[in-house]
This record gives C-alpha cells, structure tokens and sequence, in this order.
C-alpha cells in the first residue's frame, strides 16, 4: 500500500491540520508515513499545504510530484493539484469555495459543499450551528469513506490523544464533522457529485 495526499488551501482553513491527523493515525496504525508541510509567510490567507505519505513499505522519498489523493481547499489549489493527480486518482474538492467544471475525466472527483456541511455540525458549546473552520476535517471524513486508507474510529483516536489542553474542546466537533462528511459520501451512493 503507497498513498501520496495533498492537502492544500489557503492558511487558517486548516490544511496543515488535516494532514497532521491523517499522519498520526498512520503512525498510530504502525505504517510508514511523511508529512511535511509547505506555507507562504502570512498569518492568515497565504498558501498552505502538506504532504502526506503512508505506506507498509521504508519511504523512498517524502517528496510528491503525482499525489494519488489531492484534497482541495480552495481554487488556486484546484488549479494547481487537479493536473497532478494520477489518473484514477481521488480529487476532494470544496465546492463552497471552488467552482466545479472542466474537471479531468479519469479521475474519481468528489465535489463536497464543505463548509455548509461543517456548519451543520452541532459546535462544541451547544450552539445549533457548526464552525465552517471544520470544513478540512468535513473533507478528511469525505476522502476516508471513498477511499478507507484509515478508518474514521482511527481518526477518532487521533483527535482523543493528540487534542491537548484548551483544545480538547475542539475534539467532540471534529469527530461529528468527520462523520459527517463521511456520511455525504455515504448518501452519493457512488455518483460523481459536481456541485
């Protein structure tokens, strides 16, 4: 098994974070796995990105030039990771934020409306609606129920050990926001959402 993901978006939406998850929970599951992340210089609104290897096999190069998954934030992200993918490949798009067309017929595309979803999810102070900042981990949810590299209980466990401190109230929200994107793939029922 050999999966090279793209995570990528602008900075603050939370990139970085989904790749560090899916890397824990490879670690967690006793697998190879690089991370490495690449951001501009601001604060907020720059670039962001990460790479994420997992395998069962030594890591001959962390360094991904054709991602087998690219997950989508926004649409300079799109326009950049969308060519690179392998064909057969898994595209995860937010389609809140990045118009859909012209996409590549060989690949497997899922079009998530991210940030409506993570808004739906119940936020960690019973307030009625979500956090769109949950849209990353609406689309992590999304990619592992199309393609089960891990399961959602090992992400699950990622978020109870790694969530310290005055983040352990974020950990409930996360698990309901990867459930729920997982769900909405759930519901496509194998179709090409574009939309």
């Amino acid at each position: 098994m050999l999966e090279k993901v793209i995570f990528s978006g602008f900075g603050g939406q939370g990139a970085l974070f989904a790749g560090q998850l899916l890397t824990y929970a490879g670690m967690d599951a006793g697998w190879e796995v690089t991370w490495i992340p690449s951001y501009g210089p601001e604060m907020r609104g720059g670039t962001a990105n990460c790479t994420v290897v997992l395998s069962d096999q030594p890591i001959g190069s962390p360094i991904i030039r054709n991602p087998t998954v690219a997950v989508v934030l926004n649409t300079p992200s799109m326009e950049k990771y969308e060519p690179l993918v392998v064909p057969g490949g898994l595209l995860v798009v937010n389609s809140t934020l990045v118009p859909v067309s012209d996409i590549r017929d060989d690949l497997v595309v899922l079009c998530i409306p991210a940030n409506e979803l993570a808004a739906e999810v119940p936020a960690e102070n019973g307030r009625a609606r979500g956090d769109t900042k949950m849209a990353n981990v609406v689309l992590l949810g999304a990619m592992l129920e199309k393609k089960p590299m891990l399961s959602l209980e090992t992400m699950e466990k990622v978020l109870d050990d790694h969530l310290k401190g005055t983040k352990r109230r974020f950990i409930e929200p996360n698990k309901r926001a990867l459930r729920r994107g997982a769900a909405y793939v759930r519901a496509l029922n194998g179709r090409r959402h574009m939309g």
